[in-house]
């Protein structure tokens, strides 16, 4: 029998599937209501409570749930059980500012992050390193979620379409229908996506839990060794750490802002997030269980190898029960659509910080349609590049996602502190996040550099973390300095609140 999960049939089903993903992109397109940068990145500002709880979902979880946490499952047991938690604490990062940013934004007209730190604080220099920061972290998820694409096309395939090959083809199909529809073509798909992902993640688990015992099956293989070893104090401290880092970085993720600000009124962002929080019971949770209950079918996998546990899993169901391939088949394009719309969410936020916070300023006379095709251009430029980094880097997937979040740590104070403190000032922000930024990035190039004298988490905690600790003292140094007193722009930003 080949190694493929899907068969010619399956593999033209997920083509067609796959390519009506365009269809959708048309759509949006012929929805617009205008040419405008506000309506083709914020779909007008008119997502309501089903659409929004839907786009947020598919955009969370994606090929980082699928394939990262998976493997991260496999190389760590069941202490890994402990990312549930973390994804449900994402949510409560997000109430801590989400609803009075949404109040804010409906006044001022927000469309990026960019705008509410050049609001608030009225610099420019400020604006310009929290959008590059967007930015390369955004770069760093699409990344990401390339490498797991190209996984799964690679695996469900039997290799008949490469690694490669896979990158490229599906980079253009995302890259065609979001220039085509923009958000409302981004949102319309991961409605569909994140129902077909939802039940794939269901039917995945009681697949496994029927033909395998689920994590009960699994223990009875994995009696000894790293799967039942108590956490020590340092990997405890670990866990606190990287709740912290999961939590402040994803919950400032900008496409997740830019939702957000196209929430159509508060009490469907705020009913969104309440459901939201249940979500990781039936994705995080069920996908570990994959990752766990591949470890005792195939063990001793090593790290490159264990990216591809959810792929090998399936695989291995396919050979046992072969009247479930037609559900093999939808999940794994459900799974290869879900990730497409992660990317193009983020893709679409690129190119929107980009021309936004830093185009537009530069040509503040140019007409919204010419800034829509300049973000537009710049998509596809930042496509090319992501795949061509996604083939050549060895990276493994929850490499790449710690990265990104270690680097959206440091705008965590310019946000949040920003929303709720009036005495926050420019300088203290703009010293504050150089400093964490700074020391982020030292700490990640000496662990490159040498990893013995410096280690990827000293005494347990994230690079991210030192730096946002560094972060925030230099910020409370600088605010003590300075003194008292309204900072910048403030009163505006509370008159749009008190309206």
């Amino acid at each position: 029998m080949s190694d493929a999960l899907l068969g010619t049939g399956g593999l033209v089903f997920m083509g067609l599937y796959l390519f009506s993903l365009i269809g959708v992109g048309l759509l949006g397109r012929a929805a617009r209501k205008e040419d405008s940068l506000a309506d083709f990145y914020l779909s007008g500002r008119s997502l309501g409570l089903f659409v929004l709880l839907m786009t947020l979902y598919a955009t969370q979880y994606s090929g980082n749930t699928l394939i990262g946490f998976t493997a991260k499952a496999y190389r760590q047991g069941f202490q890994f059980l402990v990312s549930v938690t973390f994804m449900m604490a994402v949510i409560g990062a997000y109430l801590l500012y989400a609803p009075k940013l949404y109040r804010i934004s409906r006044k001022r007209k927000y469309i990026t992050p960019g705008d509410f730190i050049q609001d608030r604080f009225g610099s420019r220099f400020l604006t310009v390193v929290t959008t590059i920061l967007f930015i390369v972290a955004l770069g760093n998820y699409v990344l990401s979620n390339l490498k797991a694409i190209g996984y799964i096309v690679f695996e469900s395939s039997g290799g008949r379409i490469s690694f490669a090959q896979g990158i490229i083809a599906l980079s253009l199909i995302m890259v065609i229908y979001e220039t085509l529809g923009g958000m409302r073509s981004v949102a319309w798909t991961d409605v569909i996506q994140g129902v077909l992902l939802l039940i794939g993640c269901v039917f995945i688990f009681f697949t496994i839990e029927h033909l395998y015992g689920g994590l009960s099956g699994a223990t009875g293989t994995l009696m000894s060794g790293k799967f039942w070893t108590p956490p020590t104090t340092q990997q405890k401290v670990s866990w606190m750490s990287t709740l912290v880092l999961i939590s402040l970085g994803i919950s400032i993720y900008p496409h997740a802002i830019q939702r957000i600000f196209a929430a159509k009124s508060e009490i469907a962002l705020k009913r969104s997030f309440q459901v939201m929080v249940f979500m990781p019971i039936v994705t995080t949770f069920f996908m570990i269980v994959v990752g766990i209950v591949g470890a005792a079918q195939f063990p001793n996998l090593d790290k490159q190898a264990s990216e591809k546990i959810t792929l090998k899993l399936l695989n291995e169901i396919a050979r046992q029960l072969p009247a479930v391939s037609f559900m093999l088949v939808v999940f794994l394009s459900a799974a290869v659509a879900a990730i497409m719309s992660t990317v193009d969410s983020a893709l679409l936020s690129i190119s929107c910080l980009f021309t936004q916070d830093i185009y537009r300023p530069a040509r503040p006379d140019a007409e919204q349609s010419h800034l829509t095709l300049v973000g537009k251009r710049f998509s596809w430029l930042v496509m090319a590049l992501m795949a061509f980094l996604a083939i050549v880097l060895p990276q493994t997937i929850w490499r790449l996602i710690v990265i990104k979040l270690e680097l959206l740590c440091q705008v965590v104070p310019a946000i949040v502190l920003g929303i709720h403190f009036r005495s926050l000032r420019t300088s203290a922000v703009t010293a504050g996040l150089l400093t964490g930024t700074c020391l982020t990035l030292g700490l990640m190039f000496a662990n490159i550099y040498d990893a013995e004298l410096v280690a990827k988490k000293p005494l347990g905690i994230h690079a991210g973390l030192w730096g946002l600790a560094a972060n925030l003292i230099v910020l409370a140094i600088v605010t003590a300095l300075q003194g008292n007193g309204p900072a910048q722009q403030q009163e505006a930003v509370d008159g749009a609140v008190a309206e």
